[in-house]
């Protein structure tokens, strides 16, 4: 880890200054109904109830944000394999009008397949992946964004329906979206201060 920060990491932005590139970090977040998060309570003697529908349902979200920032974000109803992964990097790449990304990913399967590996070899002039040390999530400030979205919108607000979850998701990440100084507040933690 501490190779990456002090070493592997200046590279990289030495790298995307020097070719006028802008740097994203991705990540993957799984939502399921059953999350909870917050603090409840009841009178003496009585158990806390929190009413809740009864389904199980789950939706899945990928997103990439910059120290800038710039937060791009698709929200996926399958699961996340290569092919969802591949959509995303078009989406990025749109959203980068132009200026050529370079992408600091985890090393989940799906970013390391040999479909993504080609597509990202066919865009080289357009993009670059690089991969975070293996269990290291703290040090990626995307993850201060899925843990955010969520304890705030799956979490407190208890969707009764997938289609509700995909709703509220959506509205918490548009408003991120246009508010850049509530996405660069994901680079100051200590771990990710680096990143900025």
């Amino acid at each position: 880890m501490q190779h990456w920060i002090k070493k592997r990491y200046p590279q990289i932005k030495q790298k995307a200054k020097k070719q006028r590139g802008i740097i994203f970090w991705a990540d993957e977040v799984g939502m399921r109904s059953q999350h909870q998060a917050g603090k409840s309570f009841a009178p003496r003697g009585k158990t806390p109830v929190i009413k809740k529908s009864g389904q199980r349902f789950y939706l899945n979200m990928i997103s990439a944000l910059s120290s800038k920032g710039q937060l791009v974000f698709m929200i996926a109803k399958q699961n996340f394999n290569y092919r969802v992964f591949i959509s995303f990097l078009e989406k990025l790449l749109k959203q980068a009008a132009g200026r050529k990304v370079f992408l600091i990913a985890d090393s989940h399967p799906a970013h390391k397949h040999n479909k993504v590996v080609q597509w990202v070899e066919e865009h080289k002039g357009k993009i670059e992946l690089f991969f975070l040390p293996s269990y290291a999530p703290q040090l990626n400030p995307d993850e201060y964004f899925n843990q955010d979205i969520k304890t705030n919108t799956v979490g407190k607000q208890r969707p009764k329906t997938k289609e509700e979850m995909e709703k509220i998701v959506y509205a918490f990440a548009r408003s991120k979206k246009k508010r850049p100084e509530k996405v660069k507040a994901y680079f100051r933690p200590p771990s990710v201060i680096y990143a900025q």
